[in-house]
Parts: structure tokens; sequence; C-alpha cells
């Protein structure tokens, strides 16, 4: 599981490597108006609460960072992808069977579920897919290669 989390986040770190800082900023596309930096910066701060929730067993999914300098500067980006990625290693293989209560705001009021460590990481990951789709949304609609074919899609997505 680690290693797949990893190989997808390694595909985020491979597009930033490949495009300018105004490509990374860029909100000019309708009809959400928000740039790969953001969704970037939103992704890792879904695995920051996780990972800043570990030691209480309480991840609270709506107490992320929102660091704006992070979705700014690629450099930054980079640099927070890098920290995601050390934690992601701390975690062990045993650790993933780990009960942690997870907390989120489901519009109604915040609502708390059990959930595995493995779970909440599985989660964050197709969450990542996720954003990675709404990116190559946005990379195509601004004239960039994708870093790979893969990029965005989930894993089991049928080939054509």
């Amino acid at each position: 599981m680690i290693e797949a989390i990893e190989k997808n986040l390694q595909r985020g770190i491979s597009l930033l490597k490949t495009i300018s800082n105004k490509q990374y900023t860029d909100a000019s596309v309708a009809p959400y108006y928000s740039s790969i930096g953001c969704h970037m910066r939103h992704i890792l701060d879904v695995f920051t609460c996780v990972f800043d929730g570990l030691e209480q067993n309480n991840i609270y999914l709506n107490k992320r960072n929102r660091d704006k300098s992070s979705e700014l500067e690629i450099s930054l980006g980079l640099q927070y992808f890098d920290r995601t990625l050390k934690e992601l290693h701390q975690i062990k293989k045993d650790d993933l069977k780990k009960i942690v209560q997870v907390q989120d705001d489901m519009g109604l009021g915040v609502e708390s579920v059990a959930y595995t460590l493995g779970a909440i990481l599985m989660q964050a990951h197709s969450h990542t897919i996720h954003h990675f789709a709404s990116i190559g949304y946005i990379i195509y609609q601004l004239g960039i290669e994708l870093p790979d074919t893969d990029f965005g899609f989930n894993p089991t997505t049928p080939k054509k």
C-alpha cells in the first residue's frame, strides 16, 4: 500500500518538475478556477491531517493546514511532497491495522468513525487520484503535456 501511494505521489512530483511556476499558479480554467498548485496543496493537506492525528489516534480531516505558500511556489510544493513522503515512509506494514478515529464535517456537523490507518490512507490515495484527474483537465486546457499516460487514472480503470 505504501509503495502504491508513493508511486502515485511521485506522479505529482514529476508534473511539478516539468511545468513553470506560472502554469502551477494559473487559476484561469473554468468552471472552478483553481490552480494545479491549489489541488496539490489540498491533496497533501489531507495526508498531513492523517499524519498529524496518528499520535492521538484522532484524525480530523477538516483541520487542514491550507498553507497558501505551497500552492504559489513550485519549490515549496516540492518540499511539501518531500515532507509527505518522509512521513509516509515512517509507517510500517503492521501500523496499517491500527484503529484510528477519523472525524470530518459532513456539512451537517462533525461525524466520527473508526477506521484502520490503512483505510484512511486508502481514502487519501483515492482522493489524490480524484484531484489528479481534475489537474489533468487543467493541464489539458492549458496545453501542457501529461507527465505520464496514467496521471489521474485509477489503476483499475480499463485501458481502451
